[in-house]
Order: C-alpha cells, then structure tokens, then sequence
C-alpha cells in the first residue's frame, strides 16, 4: 500500500507512514482492550515511519516486547511499537481514506470476550501460541 499521512484529533502530532500493510490484524488481549475500549485495530506500517510533533507523544512499555504511544494533549491512540525492531502496529481509524483493507489476524483469540464477534475467517493466534513467539526476543 502506499503512503498515508494523518494527524491526532488536537492536530498536535504528524505521522506520515509509508508502507502500510493492508492487511490489518486485531488484537483482543486485555492490555488492548484497556487502552482502547475494544480490541486494537490495528495496521502494520513498518518503519518507514515519520512522527512530527515527537514532544508530545508519550510512550507507555506495555509488555516486554512493545511500547504504545499516544498523544500527551488529546489521548489519540498513536502507534503500538516492537522493541526488537522498530516496526510499528497503528489505529485503522487513524487513516480514514484507506482502500482496500481486510482484516488478516486476530490475536489472543482464546481471551475474546463472548459479547462481539466477528464474522470475517481470519488466521488466529491463542495467548499460549503468542508468548511462545516472543519468548526468544525478549
């Protein structure tokens, strides 16, 4: 896919990114849901990624493996970043004129809660498979 540029709600940080992945994974775990409301949305841009404004992200080592960034002055939910290797996992709604998306993967699928669900057939990952996958990168 190709760039995108986008901004928080306050104008305050710039993202440019420019390699999105157009197909989006959602995250159910705890953590995620905590931070949003609802299971992360969420785009993965790489990173070949530009932030203006960096003085007003705040980032938050939610796990051993990541970080979440947000705007210090309007809350948006900016990025979620991979210690290992920069990569960053951002909000879908951050980038409204997208086409062409289809949701991929849903991770921690075993800790859904039974109130939503999705009808879209996507790969899955349970809590048990994902801590095996990062135990040798953290």
């Amino acid at each position: 896919m190709s760039y995108s540029e986008t901004s928080c709600l306050c104008g305050g940080v710039k993202i440019t990114a420019k390699n999105i992945n157009p197909k989006f994974t959602v995250c159910h775990c705890q953590s995620c849901r905590t931070w949003g409301g609802a299971p992360f949305f969420a785009l993965k841009c790489g990173t070949d990624v530009t932030l203006e404004g960096e003085g007003k992200v705040k980032m938050y080592e939610s796990s051993s493996w990541a970080s979440r960034g947000f705007c210090s002055e309007c809350g948006t939910h900016l990025f979620f970043k991979f210690t290992e290797t920069g990569d960053y996992n951002m909000p879908v709604g951050l980038f409204p004129n997208l086409a062409g998306l289809e949701m991929d993967m849903q991770y921690f699928s075993d800790v859904r809660p039974g109130y939503y669900c999705f009808a879209n057939e996507t790969k899955e990952m349970t809590t048990d498979e994902i801590m095996a996958y990062f135990a040798d990168k953290v």
